[in-house]
């Protein structure tokens, strides 16, 4: 058996839903790719969407894949919320003003698109499948988080 007691100082809440969740993504994950043969991501939601309303060419390309990338995404939105409301001890909530959260969505997305990519793209499925550009960007991801938490804390920033 499996010896997890080393992993309880950095997880105290356990490990599981930590695994059940990796399952179910790894599942969802695999089902899009053996079902359609394209990458499962979250960050062309916004594009396939617009293609619902707008005739522009960048937009209809997403059109053969709109409903299922929809589909996706409400799933993740509405997967997180349906574990919160079995599974959850407490509500979050943070104190991070409403501002920062809404520049940071922002700044993700303009990330997103540069980077041709989300973590749930590069970082799950790109990682995955061995892609260099996908452990590229998942690195370059994890290098600017890591240093912005540095910078911003040893700033003294707080929420």
């Amino acid at each position: 058996m499996l010896e997890l007691a080393p992993l309880a100082d950095p997880f105290p809440r356990g490990i599981a839903h930590y695994l059940i969740g990796g399952l179910f993504i790894g599942l969802g994950v695999a089902t899009i790719y053996l079902g359609t043969g394209i990458i499962a991501g979250a960050s062309t939601f916004l594009e396939s969407t617009l293609s619902y309303v707008s005739s522009v060419e960048r937009f209809q390309r997403y059109r053969p894949s709109r409903d299922w990338r929809v589909v996706f995404t409400v799933g993740i939105v509405l997967g997180a919320g349906l574990y919160a409301l079995v599974f959850a001890r407490e509500v979050f909530v943070t104190d991070v003003q409403p501002w920062r959260l809404a520049l940071g969505g922002v700044l993700i997305g303009i990330g997103t698109r540069v980077g041709k990519g989300c973590t749930s793209g590069h970082g799950v499925c790109g990682i995955g499948s061995l892609s260099g550009t996908s452990v590229a960007n998942v690195a370059t991801f994890m290098l600017i988080a890591i240093g912005t938490a540095l910078f911003v804390g040893t700033m003294g920033v707080s929420p």
